[in-house]
């Protein structure tokens, strides 16, 4: 026997289509009832419990009861980064699932990615705060620099809870829609319920779609404005190639 981490036990938990299927509705960040996800994965509520017991012995999801209902959603947040990149590395590679329907191009601008912001709007964010400097690092070793502090603090960000947090406060994550990075950690998810507490952007029904409003694309693009771009038409450190 082979020594080291099993990454087949992992592989086969996240491959199966059903559990792939059910751990992608709980990227939303919201929990879901077994019934909820036996819909979203086109299964009967039996087949939903058994996979389901499979992916909490597995460690990638937990559950929490409230009354008589029982709630399930992501372990924790590196699952959420797994997902999420193994969500881009699947389209770097062409694996793509082609789903047409109203809500792809809104996905594609804005969405949730288990806790922060991805699709376009989420993958700018992070170009003009490395652009602007507020950020500063390469990969995923970044970190707020005093500019980035004093910014986000006027926007009224408590960095002293972000830093006491497990969490990196700062991370990058592989944005599936655009191949290219965006902004997650602490940091990120702060951001994203900034946007939603200001009613700036708000979660769309039974959706990972974030709309924004049309004050909250205006603030956003203030804040947030889009660094020029280089000789190769690319304004983002952290690419990814297509």
């Amino acid at each position: 026997m082979k020594e080291g981490p099993d990454i087949a036990q992992i592989g086969s938990l996240i491959g199966d289509p059903a559990r792939a299927n059910m751990l992608t509705a709980l990227m939303g960040g919201k929990a879901l009832t077994a019934t909820e996800l036996a819909g979203t994965a086109g299964i009967t509520l039996q087949t939903a419990s058994s996979h389901l017991s499979k992916l909490e012995a597995g460690g990638l999801i937990g559950q929490r009861k409230q009354g008589r209902h029982r709630y399930f959603a992501l372990a924790d947040d590196d699952v959420g980064l797994l997902l999420e990149s193994l969500m881009g590395f699947a389209a770097n590679r062409g694996f793509t699932r082609h789903r047409t329907g109203p809500k792809d191009p809104a996905l594609r601008k804005a969405r949730v990615c288990y806790n922060h912001l991805a699709g376009d709007y989420g993958v700018r964010l992070l170009d003009s705060l490395v652009a602007e400097e507020v950020i500063t690092g390469a990969g995923d070793d970044l970190s707020l620099t005093q500019t980035g502090e004093d910014k986000m603090t006027a926007l009224g960000i408590d960095l002293s809870a972000l830093t006491k947090s497990r969490r990196p406060v700062c991370r990058t994550c592989l944005d599936w829609s655009e191949r290219r990075s965006h902004l997650s950690g602490s940091l990120g998810q702060a951001l994203l319920t900034l946007f939603i507490d200001k009613g700036w952007a708000k979660r769309e029904p039974d959706s990972r779609a974030v709309r924004f409003t049309g004050t909250g694309e205006r603030e956003f693009a203030k804040l947030f404005p889009l660094p020029a771009r280089s000789a190769t038409g690319r304004h983002d450190k952290h690419a990814v190639e297509a």
